[in-house]
């Protein structure tokens, strides 16, 4: 999803009164009643690298009947296209947020017959396409990260650009905040978070005056906490890079929405389902996203024999092989139409051998 407008039970788009999780064609979403217009992200949105997306899933989705797993739905823009490109392809799509699922089942109206929407986090993708009756699939897509509609709705929390609630959650019906991070875990804890999620140098200072802050008053506010973060980094590191709060923030978010293991275990289960010349594309945001994506596709692309054997050990032989050379940037082209699409890398690998 990104930073762009996009953006466990299993269900088609028609709805199964006994099971909650399946999308519904209520006018309302899961964000306590908001109404929802038909026409909200759409103006704006600019699915990131879609042709590039496309053109490496094609191939797989040649044959007569083919499934990719859409593992982080979003608004859909990319899911549509691929319908769109393939009349014979069904959809899973899966997506954490309530409203993600509650648009796109909209969106994706006109091909409900080859949809099945899911409100679930994209870790529980194993699970999902074994309720689903699908373990195995011809296509797999991660487009990682928090999608515009998130970071523009003051009230969800995201951003430090607005004054707004501390939340963060994508899944609106977890428990977890961001406001009961700041406010609860320790000195050490939150440290480990910045330092980790958000790869920031200040991580302590940062750490100690929110500890400090809060013992004066309990932090609640996406401003209070920017300013914050502002105050404990020095003064001549905030007058470079940005915004002082990004990294905190990321960090918050990751660390409320368990980002990075969901995709350790979605990204390895995409892999395991793939058929024989299935593909999958994995667009990432940031360098975590990044560096553990090319860990899990590199993983597979080895062979793990004992070294100097005359004969490679077909049990060991690599699985997959690379698409990409690296992590692909998107064009001037596109970041011209799309600036937000600018932190994007794109990995993709194809099963090459499947297992005896």
């Amino acid at each position: 999803m990104g930073t762009w407008p996009d953006g466990a039970g299993v269900g088609t788009q028609e709805e199964p009164a006994n099971d909650r999780r399946y999308a519904s064609s209520a006018s309302k979403d899961a964000r306590g009643g908001l109404e929802m217009d038909d026409n909200v992200g759409t103006g704006g949105h600019v699915p990131v690298m879609l042709e590039r997306v496309l053109e490496l899933l094609a191939p797989a989705l040649a044959g007569p009947a083919p499934v990719v797993v859409d593992a982080n739905l979003g608004l859909g823009g990319h899911s549509e296209a691929l319908l769109a490109a393939h009349p014979a392809l069904h959809l899973i799509g899966i997506d954490r947020d309530p409203f993600a699922i509650e648009f796109s089942t909209r969106r994706l109206s006109p091909y409900a017959d080859r949809t099945t929407l899911v409100h679930a986090s994209s870790g529980d993708l194993a699970e999902v396409l074994d309720q689903a009756g699908r373990p195995v699939i011809d296509g797999a897509l991660f487009d990682l990260g928090v999608s515009s509609p998130q970071l523009d709705e003051a009230e969800r929390g995201f951003a430090y650009s607005y004054d707004a609630p501390l939340d963060m959650r994508m899944d609106t019906s977890q428990e977890l905040t961001a406001e009961r991070v700041v406010n609860t875990y320790s000195a050490r804890e939150l440290a480990r978070i910045l330092r980790d999620y958000g790869e920031e140098r200040f991580a302590q200072r940062v750490a100690g005056l929110i500890i400090k802050e809060r013992a004066k008053e309990a932090i609640t506010s996406t401003k209070r906490l920017a300013d914050i973060v502002r105050d404990a980094i020095p003064a001549a590191t905030r007058r470079t890079g940005g915004n002082p709060a990004k990294r905190t923030f990321q960090a918050l978010r990751i660390e409320v929405n368990a980002e990075l293991s969901a995709l350790e275990a979605a990204l390895p289960a995409a892999l395991d389902a793939l058929t024989l010349g299935g593909r999958v594309v994995v667009l990432s945001y940031h360098s975590l996203e990044d560096r553990l994506t090319k860990q899990a596709l590199t993983a597979r692309t080895k062979d793990t024999g004992p070294p100097g054997l005359p004969v490679p050990l077909p049990a060991h032989q690599p699985r997959f092989r690379l698409l990409t050379r690296g992590a692909e940037l998107p064009s001037d082209e596109e970041l011209a139409r799309n600036p937000r699409a600018a932190s994007a890398r794109l990995r993709a690998a194809e099963r090459i051998r499947v297992d005896d």
